[in-house]
Formats: structure tokens, C-alpha cells, sequence
């Protein structure tokens, strides 16, 4: 929410510097994000008045202007044609720097010297007129900088709202809140425009067939107006709260609703047919064109602002194209409206369709001021378009909402605050912020909140307005009461976190991606038609189509933000996720949710360093990662297969995560159609795994065992196999013949090249032998070790090296 500085001083007198009122509105529960100057760069544009005007000497078309300020008089060469004596306008001085580049220098047009240049709208970049000069307001002071002089220079703040506060989704809103922190009154603005009156109910009626969804309906009606652009006051402040500037009609129900917080709406009049508005549900299938030109297909459950015959708004959405203000409308229907949030904001999804009025009525608006928002905005219309406004309102209120008064207890205050607050401080803090408080006991208030603050319901609301206003710094810090829990942390959590830490000492990050994803994605990935993961679960009402399922697995999430980090030069990655897929149950409405592990390395495994060569990562870099998470949770008997069905990884170049027969997960390199798909260069390798699985075979945590006393006996064994074989089998025999005293087989060399013979490869071993009563002695090892060479020949036909 972006509200101007110099706006709310219309309200309410900031008497403290801008660090202290950010300070103070933060403090408050209004997050000041961002405070940004504009209207700068004027202190050389100064107002002037044209005291004569003569004909240039040299020129037909130029003319010699003499402009005055109270202390200087100017000689300046103009060509324009709009301007008078007397009128006041703006001069760029020498030495000034326009908004479009120009740097005004003292200068020579034909022959006659020119101190300065009086400027345009478009030069000042105050508007698109450059048809002439700018002419000022009378009321403009002379001799002082442009930017003081139309109040330019201002700060915006942007200020956070948390979705219970409409109440500060407008100027008003938020002068208010600054009121009651520095014990003010809100100075409103006050229409001067007459209620009551037959004039308008003979010109016009208003019925409501659906009052669940508009509670409330109020309409004012404005002839003989001229559409013209605004005057820079309005159209400037829109702007520096990104709204868009228009045409003075429709810019003044932007205004009002960020001034009001109140939505409006701007009828031709002459478009509506019959003369009337029939508010309804939208019929099943009706098809709409709303104000951006889309036509849109609506359900039983939309509401409708109607004419006597057709459609002429979503209600509290978007107006159409059949009922727009344009150039040549005479007579407004001005309509201030109070919605349903809950339909609002479900049709506002349906749709797609996010407007700064679906916006506010979607939060909840200030139900009792409908009326005084339509008044402000048919006085602003009267005077900005020089219509009249027709005698009286309709208000269509069948049961008026009435907010429902709270006890507060002020013992309950000291209970939750902690704080010494007493009775008379807190009627002050809430009557601060317009409560109504009536005294039932020395220890019990009434209040009773106001129709712009939906959001106070309970006793708790209250108190945490008393919070606000005494000041959160006041709580005091406690320790909690009680005894520390006997409970001790569950066995997934453990896991979890000695899994997270081992990626971490790895150099992994852990990234968190959307659980939502696109149905496209599986096709980004390769996942053939019939795989199970293509099963999803459809989300009712989607953001975009990019969100609209749930996903089935981390890896589309991963490889969306490589593509983000590649885009942005930063290809050197480590990247996991620990977090649920959700699998469609047969039968049932909810899902399975089931905990996946995805991890995924590319480009270099370190930084530069002038000590060491940095190098490409490879699928034993993230095959080793596994290993040590595997370790770590003492998962044992854990086979890596070859996998070449893996749609995702390169066929040749991926394993499959056995434990038990059950496939625990997968890893190896990503196919590089999937990285065209995902527009990343280079090579990238990524594993995934059940988690739940890992948590399944996780053992207990590891024991102390004492070093051993005895000297190890080591012995190499070298020998000769078919490339197909996986070496990791001759390992898994070995430790299968369960001969005595091997303690480890581990694997130190694979050769391929003369002198093996082609399609063979060679396999280095180096397996300890250890004995924990004895030093053991050649003899016996090598008995031991001609064993397990003998049951290698017959199971595998190897050959020794």
C-alpha cells in the first residue's frame, strides 16, 4: 500500500521527522517497507509571472516575454502561443536540468538573449500537453521552486498491511492510525451535498434480488459533466500511488477509494437500459466482456450489477464495456457498494481477475461508508466536471449490519500484557481509535467497534489494540512457567537433521520451491504417459496454469531453479530439497503425502583458489554425498544398480538406490533433453529419495568400540572382468563368503586399455585382514586370502591381473 506524505497531512498533523513516523507506524503493526522521495529536481524551476509580451525583432513566431518574481525580473524568448500578462507559469533557470535531459544554458535566439525557458507539461514531465506552456493556478505563490509550489516534492511510503486491517488500505486509514498514536483527531474531509429528496428516485431505482452478497447498495447521480483530463492535483497523487490517471470522472472514484477505502463504480447513465439497477447472481454459462476487452463465462455463484435488460459489471470486480464512462458522457450513476468478501473474493479467483477494487472488498470495506464515499465523490465530480448533482440518494440498506459490543476485562489486559495499564488509559487508547467505550464496572468496559474495523471480534482483538497503543516495548521479557518437556524428539526429526547436516558439510544449500506446479512440467521432465506421477492433484482454484496441481515430485521444482541461477550467471550450484509430494489416493478425497529428499549438483566443485584447481563436478560427487547420508543414518545393505529407465537421467549414466529389493531412490546425471527443455548448458547430476524409506531403514546410532590392540595385514587383489560387471558385486561376494577376519574390502583401481583385452576392464581391491586377540601371521592370511580368490573364479570366471 502506497500512500503519500504530503496526502496525509491533509488529515492529520505529522509532528515528528520521517525516521520517527516510520519508526512509529512499524512499532505499530504497520511495516513501513520502503520510504521514497520524488517530485526533486525543481529547485532551479521556478513560478514567475508574465508581466509584458513583445514581439520578437528577428522572428514572426517567437515572441520577447518579461517575467517577474517578487525579487528578479527575466528576458526570455518563447514561441509559444498560449500564454497572457498576468497569467503565472513555470521558468527553468540557467543552469537547470529538465526530467527529458535538457540543460538550459544562457543562450542567444536570434540576436536577442534568453535567461532561461518558460516550459510545458511534457518538458516538466507533469503531464502530455505540449501544445503550449504550462499555465499555474492563481493561488501560486511567485518567486519559489516548482516543486514546493504544486506540492511535487513528497515522500511515498510503502507501507505492508496485513490481511486483517483493510481498515489501512487507504490514506484516511492510515492518518487515522497516526491520529491515535499521537492523540489526534482525524480532520475528514466534509461533502456538503443534500441526502434527502424525491429528484434522483424519479430518475432512477436500485433493487437488490441477492442481499447475502450486497448487503448494501447506494447510488448518486451527476448531469451535464464534462469528460476532460483531471488537473494535476488529483492526477499527480494517483500517480505517485500507481494509479493510472484517466479522465476526471474516473479518477475521481480512484481517488476517493484511496482516500475512503470505499471501491466505486462510474456509469453512463444514458447506457443503462430502463433507467435502473437490478443487482443479481450472474446466470450459469452468462457470458460477460468486462472494461479490458475479455469476454468472460460467469456461474451461478457471481454476482452481477445489472441494468433493466443486460449485465453491466462483475460486482466489486470490474465494470464493463457496454456501461464505461467515454468523452461524450452527460449523466453518472455513481455507485458505492457494499459487497460479501467471501463471494467477491471467490469470484475474483474464479475469474483470474485481481483489481484494486476486488482487492479491498475482498478484505472486508467499511460497510457504514458507502454513503459518505458516494458524497465526497459527487461533490469531486460536481466541481472537476462541472455537473450538478441531482437532489438526494438512494440507499438501499434492507438490514443494516451492526457490529456486536465486546466485554474487556482489564485484569485480563495485565494477565496477557504483563503491563500495568489501567481503566482510564485504555477507554483513552480505544476512544484514540474512534471505539465506542461505555464503562460496565471499575474492571469492565463495553466497546463497541466501529463499522471500518471488521477485524475486532473478541476480547483478544482489543487487547492487542491496547498492546499497540501502550507499545510492544512495554511487554516485558519473561521466561515461560512450567516444567521443560519430557519429550524427546522423534526419530524423524533426528534423521532429518543429520541428513540436512551432511549436505550442508557437503556444500549443499537447502532451497524451498513451490509445492504447486504446471501439468507441463512432467512433460519438461520426460515422464512417459503411464507413469504413476502424472496422477496429480488439481488445485479448485489456481493462481495461474503454471500452479495448478500438486506436485508429485521435487525434481521439476530443482530444475526450475537452476534455470532461475543460470539465467543470472550463477552456474556453480549445490542445491536440496527435504520436503512432501503428494500422491492422489484411489477413493479418497485427500492425498498422500509422502516426504522426498532431491539434491542436484553442477559445475565446479569449489571456488577458485590459487592453491587449488577447481574441478567439474561428477556423478561420484553426489554418488559419495549419498553414500555418507546413508552412512551417517547407518542404512545398511544398500546396492546401487545400474538403471537405464529412469525418463529423467541419462540412460548409461543412472542408478538405482536398492535397499532390501526395494528401491530407496535414484541418482546420476540429467538427461540433456531435460536441460533443453529447462534452457541449462553443461551437465548436471541430481539424486532423489523416499524419505520416509530412509527413516524406515535408519539403524541405531553408532557405539563407541574400542581400537583395536593388533597390527592389520593388508592384501591387494587384482583382477580381470567383463565391462558389464559392477564392481560393487565383487565387493558385495567377498563380504558374502564371511571368511575370518576380513574387517573391509574397498575398491582403489578400474582400468580399461592394453594390455586388458577389449570389452574386459581391470578391478583393483585392497582388502584388511585383522584378528582382535593376535597379530596374525602371513601363512594364515594368505590361506584366507587364496579362499576367497578360488570363490571369486567360480562365481565371477575372472582372471587375476
Amino acid at each position: 500500500m502506497k500512500v503519500s506524505l504530503n496526502w496525509l497531512k491533509d488529515y492529520v498533523e505529522i509532528r515528528m521527522d520521517l525516521k520517527e513516523l516510520i519508526n512509529l507506524l512499524t512499532m505499530a503493526g504497520l511495516e513501513v517497507e520502503e520510504a521514497a522521495s520524488v517530485g526533486e529536481g525543481f529547485e532551479k524551476v521556478v513560478v514567475v509571472e508574465i508581466h509584458s509580451i513583445r514581439k520578437h525583432p528577428n522572428a514572426d513566431r517567437l515572441s520577447l516575454v518579461e517575467a517577474k518574481t517578487p525579487q528578479e525580473t527575466f528576458s526570455i524568448v518563447c514561441g509559444a502561443t498560449n500564454i497572457k500578462e498576468g497569467q503565472k507559469v513555470p521558468l527553468a533557470l540557467v543552469g537547470a536540468r529538465l526530467p527529458n535531459g535538457i540543460e538550459i544554458k544562457r543562450s542567444k535566439i536570434r540576436g536577442v538573449a534568453s535567461e532561461g525557458m518558460l516550459c510545458s507539461e511534457i518538458e516538466l514531465a507533469l503531464g502530455q500537453d505540449a501544445s503550449g506552456i504550462m499555465i499555474l493556478p492563481p493561488h501560486v505563490p511567485l518567486g519559489i521552486n516548482l516543486g514546493e509550489a504544486l506540492g511535487l516534492k513528497d515522500t511515498i511510503l510503502d507501507i505492508s498491511i496485513t490481511p486483517n486491517r483493510p481498515d489501512c488500505l487507504y490514506v484516511i486509514g492510515v492518518a487515522r492510525e497516526i491520529a491515535a498514536l499521537t492523540h489526534q483527531k482525524v480532520k475528514y474531509p466534509l461533502p456538503s451535498l443534500a441526502n434527502h429528496g424525491e429528484e434522483i428516485d424519479q430518475k432512477t431505482s436500485v433493487a437488490i434480488l441477492d442481499q447475502d452478497l450486497c448487503p448494501r447498495y447506494v447510488a448518486r447521480m451527476i448531469e451535464e459533466v464534462k469528460i476532460s483530463p483531471s488537473p494535476h492535483w488529483v492526477s499527480d497523487r494517483l500517480e505517485k500511488v500507481g494509479v493510472r490517471s484517466i479522465n476526471n470522472v474516473v479518477d475521481v472514484t480512484n481517488y476517493v477509494m484511496m482516500e475512503y477505502g470505499q471501491p466505486l463504480h462510474a456509469f453512463d447513465f444514458e447506457l443503462l437500459e430502463e433507467g435502473r439497477i437490478v443487482v443479481r447472481r450472474a446466470k450459469e454459462g452468462e457470458e460477460f466482456v468486462t472494461l479490458d476487452g475479455v469476454k468472460r463465462t460467469l456461474d451461478g455463484e457471481m454476482l452481477m450489477i445489472c441494468d433493466g435488460v443486460k449485465p453491466v459489471a462483475i460486482a466489486g470486480v470490474m465494470g464493463g464495456l457496454n456501461s464505461e464512462i467515454k468523452e461524450d458522457t452527460k449523466r453518472v450513476l455513481l455507485e458505492s457498494a457494499y459487497f460479501n468478501p467471501a463471494g467477491n473474493r471467490r469470484t475474483s479467483k474464479k475469474l483470474g481477475l485481481e483489481t484494486e477494487a476486488a482487492y479491498r472488498f475482498g478484505r472486508g470495506i467499511d460497510y457504514g461508508g458507502c454513503l459518505s464515499a458516494a458524497n465526497r465523490a459527487a461533490q469531486l465530480i460536481q466541481e472537476l466536471a462541472g455537473g450538478r448533482v441531482v437532489g438526494g440518494v438512494v440507499d438501499v440498506y434492507p438490514a443494516p449490519i451492526k457490529p456486536n459490543p465486546i466485554r474487556l476485562s482489564v485484569k485480563k489486559i495485565h494477565q496477557v500484557l504483563g503491563t500495568e495499564v489501567f481503566a482510564k488509559q485504555v477507554r483513552g487508547y480505544l476512544e484514540d481509535l474512534e471505539l465506542e467505550v461505555q464503562g460496565e464496572s471499575e474492571d469492565t468496559l463495553v466497546v463497541t467497534p466501529p463499522s471500518f474495523r471488521g477485524d475486532l471480534e473478541r476480547e483478544i482483538d482489543l487487547i492487542e489494540e491496547v498492546a499497540r497503543l501502550d507499545g510492544y516495548e512495554k511487554i516485558p521479557i519473561t521466561i515461560p512457567k512450567g516444567p521443560p518437556s519430557s519429550e524427546e524428539r522423534s526419530k524423524e526429526f533426528l534423521i532429518e537433521r543429520k541428513t540436512v547436516d551432511t549436505l550442508i558439510y557437503h556444500g549443499y544449500h537447502e532451497v524451498i520451491t513451490y509445492s504447486f506446479t504446471s501439468p507441463a512440467s512432467w512433460d519438461m521432465i520426460g515422464l512417459p504417459p503411464d507413469d504413476p506421477r502424472r496422477q496429480h492433484l488439481r488445485i479448485l482454484n489456481p493462481l495461474t496454469e503454471d500452479f495448478s496441481v500438486m506436485r508429485t515430485t521435487l525434481i521439476p521444482g530443482l530444475m526450475e531453479t537452476v534455470c532461475h541461477n543460470v539465467s543470472r550467471k550463477n552456474s556453480n550450484l549445490k542445491l536440496f530439497e527435504l520436503k512432501k509430494v503428494f500422491i492422489p489416493q484411489e477413493g479418497e478425497k485427500l492425498p498422500k503425502e509422502v516426504k522426498f529428499l532431491a539434491g542436484l549438483a553442477m559445475g565446479f566443485d569449489r571456488d577458485p583458489h590459487w592453491a587449488f584447481s577447481p574441478r567439474p563436478v561428477d556423478f561420484y560427487d553426489i554418488k559419495g554425498c549419498v553414500e555418507d547420508i546413508l552412512d551417517g543414518l547407518q542404512i545398511k545393505e544398500v546396492k546401487f544398480r545400474q538403471a537405464d529407465d529412469i525418463p529423467y537421467l541419462h540412460p548409461g549414466k543412472a542408478s538405482k538406490i536398492v535397499l532390501n529389493h526395494e528401491v530407496l531412490g535414484v541418482l546420476g546425471e540429467v538427461h540433456p533433453q531435460v536441460l533443453g527443455h529447462y534452457e541449462v548448458l553443461g551437465k548436471v547430476y541430481l539424486f532423489e529419495m523416499d524419505f520416509s524409506k530412509m527413516v524406515k531403514g535408519a539403524g541405531e546410532e553408532r557405539r563407541f568400540q574400542y581400537l583395536p590392540k593388533f597390527p592389520a595385514v593388508y592384501r591387494d587383489l587384482s583382477v580381470v572382468v567383463d565391462k558389464s560387471l559392477e564392481a560393487e558385486r565383487v565387493m558385495e561376494a567377498v563380504r558374502t563368503f564371511r571368511q575370518p577376519f576380513v574387517e573391509e574390502v574397498t575398491l582403489f583401481d578400474i582400468y580399461q586399455g592394453p594390455p586388458i583385452p577389449e570389452g574386459k576392464k581391470g578391478i583393483s581391491y585392497r582388502i584388511r585382514y585383522q584378528a582382535n586377540d593376535r597379530t596374525l601371521t602371513d601363512e594364515e592370511v594368505n590361506q584366507y586370502h587364496e579362499k576367497i580368490l578360488s570363490r571369486l573364479k567360480e562365481v565371477f570366471s575372472l582372471e587375476l591381473r
